[in-house]
């Protein structure tokens, strides 16, 4: 029996839900926490005013590494701008928390547990039939929701137990799927907004040249640049890897919906006959 198209599983992932969002702010906050306390810093220098002149030798020695470090920061904050800075941190906020309720509800205990196939085939072999079911129904699995199905039908006759385990799987098949396929929406999202701010950014510099007269300024014609070659790259940066994890979990879920495709068939066979008999 193969499914088409993840089940009280998705019941068990989200009740991590509210640990994958507060990992997943955390996570993003570090991950740009550079720059917001770099321009943060910026902000309140201005309004500080400038500090007092101080003698030559010591502005020399101030010049360090982490004075360059800040520096560029700035320059990186002042380019994006507080709009793509808040896009691209709610986008890497979604991928976190998306990955790791897909590769939790991805693990094989979530899927195709092994406790329950062990389970169910003592019950059955013992002729425990009521047992197996009230262990199939109580399991938050996807093997779980289709064994309890199949045994549900199975009064009626052996064909209507199969149909019902195809429904059932194909239900949860698709549910494990569609939330996969937001991953791959982030992946498909995020360049083209990283392309926007390419031709933000080209337009702020063509518009420095146009009204510039013979030399327009440098600075604000580098300003656009750096805005299109940073959305660029910060849109690549986040699609990459959810590109990666779409396509690796959703091989992984193919691979485990397979095998409870395969698991169901045997364990539900030995009903085969007796359907037989009462057709």
């Amino acid at each position: 029996m193969q499914f088409i198209k993840g089940s009280k599983a998705s019941r068990g992932v989200f009740a991590w839900t509210p640990r994958v969002l507060i990992f997943s702010i955390i996570f993003s906050v570090f991950a740009f926490q550079p720059l917001l306390s770099v321009s943060s810093s910026r902000v309140l220098a201005q309004d500080a005013g400038q500090p007092a002149a101080e003698p030559a030798a010591e502005p020399a020695a101030a010049t360090s590494p982490a004075a360059t470090e800040e520096s560029l920061l700035g320059w990186l904050t002042d380019s994006l701008g507080w709009t793509y800075i808040l896009v691209f941190l709610s986008l890497s906020f979604i991928l976190v928390a998306l990955f790791i309720m897909n590769l939790l509800s991805a693990r094989r205990e979530y899927v195709c547990p092994q406790h329950l196939i062990d389970g169910f085939e003592a019950h059955l072999e013992e002729k425990q039939y009521q047992e197996a079911y009230e262990l199939a129904k109580t399991d938050e699995s996807f093997l779980g929701n289709v064994l309890s199905a199949g045994l549900a039908k199975l009064s009626s006759s052996y064909s209507a137990s199969v149909a019902a385990m195809q429904e059932v799987g194909a239900d949860e098949n698709m549910k494990l799927d569609h939330r996969l396929s937001y991953l791959a929406l982030i992946g498909t999202i995020s360049p083209m907004i990283g392309l926007f701010g390419t031709v933000h950014g080209m337009i702020n510099s063509f518009y420095v040249i146009a009204n510039g007269g013979g030399t327009p300024d440098p600075n604000k014609l580098a300003e656009g640049i750096s805005t299109a070659l940073l959305t660029t790259l910060i849109g690549l940066a986040i699609a990459i890897p959810a590109i990666a994890a779409y396509n690796i979990l959703r091989n992984r879920v193919q691979r485990l919906v397979l095998e409870v495709g395969i698991t169901s068939e045997n364990l539900m066979g030995r009903f085969e006959k007796v359907g037989k008999k009462k057709d």
